[in-house]
């Protein structure tokens, strides 16, 4: 496996508001939040830009394979949310409580899903079109299931502004950018390597922003380093328990070796570009946003990790197969 520059990036980011955390709070000289707003909306204007509608209607009619990627993404995920945050209440704090849930409430990851089916020679157009629909749907699902649970953590978030917000700065700019297409296909498609490097650095500075926030209030200090090593045996069971499912469901339903490979890679990762613009607008105000968005990214971690790997083996799997599908 190559290093992913992203990731590095992401931790030395960490690190930088771990250390140094009055440049990037929120009352800080580099003003992260206003920098922030105006890049998450560029970035879902790029993404509504640069999405084919060709490529969703080429991989749209596996109903069985989309309900089940949807039913893992939206359904099995929140559910084994719900019962940590309701049934973890004695022994981990709030933040905590409310980051799990809220990584379990999340879309599929987009651009990751759909490189992984590649490497796995799976069907690719489908991935497209699962990716693209949970994160279309997530604008709207997400919000409204993170204020279902917020009512009873430290955050409080109204169900139907919070909706609303993430349509304006999210769910619009991505309208915009697929009426705009026409105009800047041209211009965007030489640069997806640019348009990737805006998305990254945004993600980058809504990490950075959180964890000077919640170092400068001290929010650190109140747990023991233990904690975080918890917080990862729970995302990493979730992973577990998400790649389980989406495989014995493929088979069960009898889906093609390609198609399995779309439910495991689509329906098991989450999306942390949809993830960190999301919860900069959901709890723009909470100073613990940095320990809300922490299991986010541990599971983006173990999720690259995870999914490269099992990407080889259905690569090589197809390797495989081949010769006899050939004579056949």
């Amino acid at each position: 496996m190559k290093i992913d520059g992203f990731l590095l990036a992401i931790i030395a980011a960490i690190a930088l508001a771990l250390a140094a955390p009055q440049l990037g709070s929120a009352d800080g000289p580099l003003h992260l939040s206003r920098l922030t707003n105006i890049g998450v909306s560029l970035v879902f204007f790029l993404h509504g830009a640069g999405l084919s509608p060709q490529a969703l209607k080429t991989g749209a009619s596996n109903w069985r394979l989309h309900l089940l990627v949807q039913a893992s993404t939206f359904l099995l995920f929140p559910a084994l949310g719900f019962a940590i945050f309701a049934g973890a209440r004695s022994w981990l704090p709030d933040e905590t409580r409310l980051g799990i849930f809220y990584l379990c409430a999340l879309s599929s990851t987009i651009s990751s899903s759909v490189a992984m089916t590649a490497l796995a020679r799976g069907d690719v157009g489908a991935a497209v079109f699962n990716a693209t629909l949970s994160g279309l749907l997530g604008m709207v699902i997400t919000p409204f299931l993170v204020g279902l649970v917020a009512t009873t953590a430290s955050a409080h978030i109204p169900l139907l502004p919070a909706i609303v917000d993430v349509a304006q700065k999210l769910l619009l700019p991505f309208i915009g950018g697929q009426l705009a297409r026409p105009l800047l296909v041209k211009i965007l498609a030489p640069r997806k390597a640019w348009v990737t490097r805006i998305d990254r650095s945004v993600i980058v500075l809504i990490v950075y922003g959180a964890f000077c926030d919640s170092t400068s209030a001290g929010i650190w200090n109140r747990y023991a380093p233990l904690l975080i090593g918890e917080i990862g045996l729970i995302v990493a069971g979730l992973l577990v328990l998400a790649l389980v499912f989406d495989t014995f469901g493929a088979r069960a339903l009898r889906l093609t070796r390609e198609d399995e490979a779309v439910a495991v890679f689509c329906g098991s990762t989450k999306s942390l570009a949809n993830g960190a613009p999301i919860a900069s607008v959901l709890f723009a105000a909470n100073p613990a946003l940095g320990m809300i968005l922490l299991p986010l990214v541990l599971y983006h971690l173990f999720q690259l990790i995870a999914c490269s790997a099992l990407a080889r083996r259905y690569a090589a799997r197809a390797d495989r197969d081949a010769p006899a599908r050939a004579a056949a």
